[in-house]
């Protein structure tokens, strides 16, 4: 079982040296340190960055800061099941 808290902490590692405000998933490919192919992984769950950009809704764009970013991505992933 996936571990929220880690994949939440692992995803604003991966996300936070974006240049916010953000207005859509490609500007946060720079950021990323494997760019699409960073991976987030927790107990069975292992996703990668692009998987999570097929596999949920996208988000609400523009986001201003990480967290947010992360609060929605993490709630969809939870609806869809994923976690």
């Amino acid at each position: 079982m996936a571990d929220e808290s880690e994949i939440r902490e692992q995803m604003i590692d991966a996300f936070e040296e974006a240049d916010y405000p953000i207005s859509s998933p490609m500007d946060l490919v720079p950021a990323l340190p494997n760019g699409p192919g960073t991976t987030f992984e927790s107990g069975d769950f292992s996703m990668t960055a692009m998987e999570l950009n097929t596999k949920t809704s996208g988000g609400d764009f523009p986001y201003d800061d990480v967290e947010t970013f992360v609060d929605d991505v993490v709630e969809d992933l939870k609806d869809q099941g994923e976690l």
